[in-house]
């Protein structure tokens, strides 16, 4: 029996339960505000179900199987067996204790969850299609929506996800079994995470980068000991192609890449490019070149919310879109695309709409990637601080002098303060090393709070810790380090 069309009507209307979406419609709730919620997959997201969280999860495994394996140096011998399929269940038990609790809260929260598809009919009404056979659709009227649909993996010609040995990112961490052999299509984050994990895996992996180095956008000195700590785990990079299709052979794959046209020196990390293409033999292949937003599934027209050439919804510093009351949230509304950027601008949209005098602050909004080392960085990097007009200082500790870091194994890396050389106020600061994702955060406070060099380096800090590197090169920056040279 096919349910019959209903009306019903809403104060703040939010798709998509990411971060973003989520994170707004209970904020929403708590402003005392009816919100609905509504959304087609998985409550959490791509983040919660399919990326940050799993990822991490099986970064975290994967390092503990590679470090009890090559420990000898600490009087540790030992030869790991992986159980691919357990540390999946794992992987998979902790994504559903957080998407369970998403909804939880939002429930506990006064939210109104509603499953399906929505479309915009018209600036203040949206169709909601539910999901499986003669479920029919509902028409839902709102004073106001936050649009949180996301983003997906940008596939490329010739590469099909739906192909069996084709990997998108999501598909990357569910395998049955580990492969012996993976070309992975792109050194940005996520191609750099994940070729990690299944180099630590004991997986022959290839890395294909149309540009120049690793980690796009990233300077120089925050890569380089992460493709050292790459080469160690014998990850082979070829820069300056691009992947043009595939075959299938008697005992697997072969990838084609053809020369970009464009690889050049950078700071050590690129190889030499051959002018021939590439004919590389393995076993599946991950595309992860990028994501782009869902926005073309939303009828956004029909309500007359403009996007951009690459289909990202603008936004103002109050999450508004060009119709005043749909605001847009997260990864749909442009880069960075970062869970916390999104659940910081889904925060802001639930206050605008109360009537709060919210905004959007991104000058502190700080960034991770879970290589190994891991880099952290929060706020502008010297050459930005530059060309914004500061006269700068600045300071640094490498983790090699830090107690902790060589009781740890972990030594790689450094800790850089870029300052105001005036005022002494921290403008940026940069970290490749040991937990740089938690140590940036103290860095993204003194930021906010618009502290001083003096004011971090006179912060007494627990020894032995990796913080102290932190308070070091505020004392650096200052010119009295204790632990390492002054400049």
């Amino acid at each position: 029996m096919v349910v019959g069309d209903v009306t019903t009507g809403t104060d703040v209307l939010v798709i998509g339960a990411g971060p973003a979406g989520y994170v707004a419609a209970i904020r929403a709730g708590q402003l005392d505000l009816d919100v609905t919620l509504v959304e087609k997959d998985a409550y959490g997201g791509t983040c919660l179900n399919y990326g940050c969280i799993p990822s991490k999860a099986l970064i975290t495994a994967t390092d503990v199987a590679h470090e009890a394996g090559n420990a000898e140096e600490m009087g540790i011998h030992a030869d790991p067996a992986v159980d691919l399929a357990k540390m999946m269940n794992w992987k998979d038990d902790v994504v559903g204790q957080l998407t369970g609790g998403v909804e939880k809260l939002c429930k506990a929260n006064g939210v109104n969850l509603l499953e399906g598809t929505a479309r915009f009919a018209d600036e203040n009404t949206v169709r909601v299609s539910h999901s499986g056979e003669g479920q029919g659709s509902e028409t839902l009227e709102f004073e106001h929506a936050i649009v949180a649909t996301g983003s997906r993996p940008i596939q490329i010609p010739g590469f099909d996800y739906g192909d069996e040995p084709v990997l998108d990112s999501t598909q990357a961490l569910a395998l049955e079994s580990v492969p012996d052999s993976l070309v992975v299509v792109g050194a940005g984050y996520i191609g750099m995470e994940l070729a990690g994990v299944y180099a630590k895996l004991g997986t022959d992996v290839t890395v294909i980068e149309m540009l120049d180095g690793i980690l796009p956008g990233y300077d120089d000195d925050l890569k380089r000991p992460v493709k050292q700590r790459a080469n160690e785990l014998e990850i082979d990079f070829r820069f300056g192609y691009t992947a043009s299709g595939w075959s299938e052979t008697g005992d697997g794959i072969q990838v084609v890449a053809e020369p970009a046209g464009q690889a050049a020196a950078d700071g050590g990390q690129a190889e030499a490019v051959e002018d021939e293409a590439l004919e590389l033999d393995a076993e599946k292949v991950l595309v992860a070149i990028g994501r782009e937003p869902v926005s073309d599934t939303l009828d956004l027209e029909e309500a007359g919310v403009e996007t951009d050439d690459k289909g990202f919804v603008e936004t103002d510093s109050r999450a508004r879109s060009n119709v005043e009351h749909i605001f847009a949230v997260g990864d749909v509304a442009g880069e960075p695309m970062l869970a916390h950027k999104g659940s910081t601008e889904g925060q802001v949209a639930a206050e605008v709409i109360a009537g709060e005098p919210s905004a959007i602050d991104y000058q502190a909004m700080p960034a991770a990637v879970f290589t190994e080392p891991e880099i952290g960085t929060v706020g502008m990097s010297e050459s930005e601080a530059e060309e914004a007009g500061f006269e700068t200082v600045v300071g640094k500790f490498p983790f090699r002098a830090s107690g902790r870091a060589l009781t740890t194994g972990e030594s790689d890396g450094f800790v850089k303060i870029v300052a105001d050389d005036d005022q002494g106020y921290v403008l940026g600061a940069q970290i490749v090393g040991p937990e740089a994702s938690e140590l940036i955060a103290e860095l993204g406070l003194a930021i906010e709070l618009g502290a001083t060099l003096e004011d971090v380096a006179s912060t007494v800090h627990t020894h032995p810790t990796l913080s102290e590197a932190v308070m070091e090169a505020a004392e650096n920056a200052l010119g009295h380090a204790i632990h390492t040279l002054n400049r």
